[in-house]
């Protein structure tokens, strides 16, 4: 600090200080030096930076006249007390001048310091801009690198790394390939060893997939990973997936609206993948792009198998129906009846599909759908569910399970074709066998008759009778009570056959246990005493024992619930296939409420109000068929598809005990890390 010279005999000294501090500061000073000092203060309105905390605050700037060496003491105290700053002031006006000149040529070259310091790092943080991705990038990889070679272990020479790892077999010679380039480029001189390990250890699961079957391969892991070497049922989840979700979803035009997003998605892929959009439904949606795509193609399928399109039907060919009453009988009657045993019907079938005069039969329409589609949801279930029996022999062939074979699959495959599929035989026997006989309509002979329609039995009465060993009196005399010859003993063989199964299924894999460990502890003693002479070792010695073994009794539980499950889940599977044909009813009848009750009104409408009222009514009937009959139906069908995947199918022959192979990848660590950002 630097105080005046005395002038009149008055001294005085200069600073700032916070501005909240200046009524306090100001009456210490007067009680202090009892009144003797004269205080000017203005404040300064621009805010100040805080050196030691680099908070803006306002200060106020002061004079403090005084006269006398104690008052000069008492006046430095009190601003140190304070914590204001004081700064020297020369005397005489020109050294003040030549002060403030001076100070402002400083302000000027700090700040032009300050200026190019800051062009400065605009310049490096934009050149740091341009590369910092990549040293993220960077850094990221040297760290998963780094990570990754902190789990191995070092050898006896502390000179060489060793690592254990599972490796697709397949990738073997890429691999070394890889080794021995990092060793050319980075020039050592010890060459890298590959060499394979034998390990109890149960390897991953690695399922080679490509953009279209990886959403599929999701679906099967949303189950359950595969064991290793299990059958993988992904490969033909790709046409049943998408065709059990055309049974129910079957509709022309819907199925055209859902192919055309899917192959939006798929046209569109690298653009729409480029936007990482966060939105989980649409991740979920252009995740499954390829699936939706199928689905939509395949519903197109069955729409033209069931002639439907937003219920209504194509006329292609020419329906094989023909009208014969005169105009009188169709205006005095409201229902007419077309009989298939006369000449109403041409014998031919509709070439490809449903005939589309059952889309003008209001009365039976239904009936004749519900018997079509119900008889189609069971013969396609019991086939879907012989080869997932099928599938399993796959299993036991590879993992070498041959007691499984004899006790497991073919019990099981007799029992479902004995019964199950029999019922499906039945189908097709009451399709081909009962019906009108081309140029003997009406006629009265028992042999014609017999093979009417009038003859047919109820395949559902049928089975049920089967299975209680049953038969109803004949309420028909001039039908057959059977429609083959012999069919009451065959019917009572496969329900004994089926029943056999079941002891064989609950007992046979047990008895076999029992045996072979019966056979073991037999021969253990001799190789045991053999092993200890030649070892060397003292007789009695404990022996190692069979840790892997179950108890017999975990056996015998496991497998009967192995057993009653399948055998209920027979049935119960088997019915679960009919919510193919429920689905597809329920689809095709709000399709029909939605054209009755809305379009239909709108295209009935007349005039210019017509036109306008057809606009709003279209406009109501496409939200309604986008929201509800292809959104909310296609999502429970593809939920309902899901279950019979997972449950009907994959349970006859699927364990999913495994875990996934993941391996070292520089994209999936980038990726997360890049989620984690965000």
């Amino acid at each position: 600090m630097v105080v005046s010279n005395i002038i009149l005999g008055f001294s005085f000294v200069a600073g700032v200080i916070l501005r909240e501090r200046i009524p306090a500061f100001e009456r210490m000073l007067w009680r202090a030096c009892r009144g003797n000092v004269f205080l000017r203060q203005a404040e300064i309105d621009t805010p100040l930076e805080d050196p030691t905390s680099s908070d803006q605050v306002y200060k106020s700037v002061f004079i403090i006249f005084f006269q006398g060496d104690q008052l000069k003491t008492r006046v430095k105290k009190i601003c140190e007390g304070f914590r204001a700053t004081l700064y020297p002031c020369p005397e005489a006006p020109a050294d003040r001048r030549e002060m403030a000149m001076g100070v402002m040529t400083r302000i000027e070259d700090l700040n032009t310091v300050l200026g190019q310091t800051q062009d400065h790092r605009h310049r490096v943080l934009v050149a740091a801009a341009k590369n910092i991705k990549n040293w993220f990038v960077k850094v990221r990889k040297i760290k998963a690198i780094y990570h990754t070679l902190n789990l191995f272990n070092l050898d006896v020479t502390q000179k060489c790394l060793i690592a254990e790892c599972w490796v697709p077999a397949l990738d073997m010679e890429t691999i070394q390939l890889a080794l021995r380039r990092g060793t050319e480029r980075s020039g050592s001189s010890v060459p890298p060893i590959l060499n394979r390990m034998e390990t109890a250890e149960d390897p991953p699961t690695y399922n080679r997939t490509n953009k279209f079957t990886f959403a599929f391969q999701n679906l099967i892991y949303a189950y359950g990973v595969a064991t290793y070497r299990e059958v993988n049922p992904a490969p033909y989840t790709i046409i049943t997936f998408p065709f059990l979700f055309a049974v129910m979803f079957g509709d022309l035009g819907h199925g055209a609206l859902m192919a055309a997003f899917g192959f939006w998605m798929c046209y569109k892929e690298k653009p729409l993948q480029a936007k990482k959009i966060d939105s989980e439904i649409w991740n979920i949606f252009f995740g499954g792009r390829y699936i939706i795509l199928l689905m939509g193609l395949f519903s197109m399928y069955t729409g033209i198998i069931y002639n439907d399109i937003f219920s209504k039907s194509l006329n292609i060919f020419g329906s094989s129906w023909r009208n014969n009453y005169d105009n009188s009988t169709l205006a005095e009657n409201k229902l007419l009846q077309l009989n298939p045993d006369s000449n109403d019907y041409l014998q031919s079938p509709y070439p490809f599909g449903i005939d589309p005069v059952w889309q003008l039969a209001e009365s039976n329409k239904i009936i004749f759908m519900n018997a079509y589609k119900m008889k189609i949801s069971i013969i396609i279930g019991v086939f879907h569910m012989l080869f997932g029996v099928c599938m399993s022999l796959w299993n036991h062939l590879y993992f070498k399970r041959r007691i499984s074979i004899y006790v497991e699959f073919i019990p099981q495959i007799v029992f479902l074709t004995l019964l199950f599929f029999y019922m499906v035989l039945l189908m097709f026997i009451k399709w081909t066998t009962y019906g009108p006989t081309p140029g003997k309509f009406g006629s009265d002979d028992p042999e014609i008759v017999k093979t009417s329609a009038y003859c047919a039995p109820s395949i559902l009465i049928t089975f049920i009778n089967m299975m209680l060993f049953k038969t109803d009196a004949n309420t028909r005399p001039q039908c057959d009570q059977v429609m083959f010859a012999g069919q009451l003993g065959f019917q009572k063989l496969f329900v004994i056959v089926a029943l056999l199964c079941v002891p064989i299924m609950l007992f046979g894999k047990p008895y076999y246990i029992m045996r072979e460990r019966k056979q073991r502890a037999q021969s253990q003693p001799l190789a045991n005493t053999e092993a200890a002479a030649e070892n060397g070792a003292v007789a009695g010695a404990p022996q190692p024992a069979h840790h892997a073994d179950e108890e017999i009794s975990e056996v015998f539980i496991h497998q009967a619930i192995h057993t009653i499950e399948y055998v209920l889940g027979s049935v119960s599977h088997t019915a679960s296939y009919l919510r193919l044909w429920a689905l597809s009813l329920a689809h095709a009848q709000l399709a029909e409420v939605a054209w009755n009750m809305l379009l239909r009104k709108g295209l009935m409408s007349k005039g210019f109000q017509g036109g306008i009222f057809l606009y709003v009514v279209f406009a109501g009937w496409a939200a309604i068929s986008v929201s509800i009959l292809v959104l909310m139906e296609g999502l429970s069908a593809f939920l309902h598809t899901l279950r019979l995947h997972w449950v009907e199918f994959q349970s006859k022959f699927y364990a999913g005990e495994g875990y996934l192979f993941q391996p070292f990848s520089f994209e999936v660590i980038l990726d997360s890390a890049g989620q984690a950002e965000e």
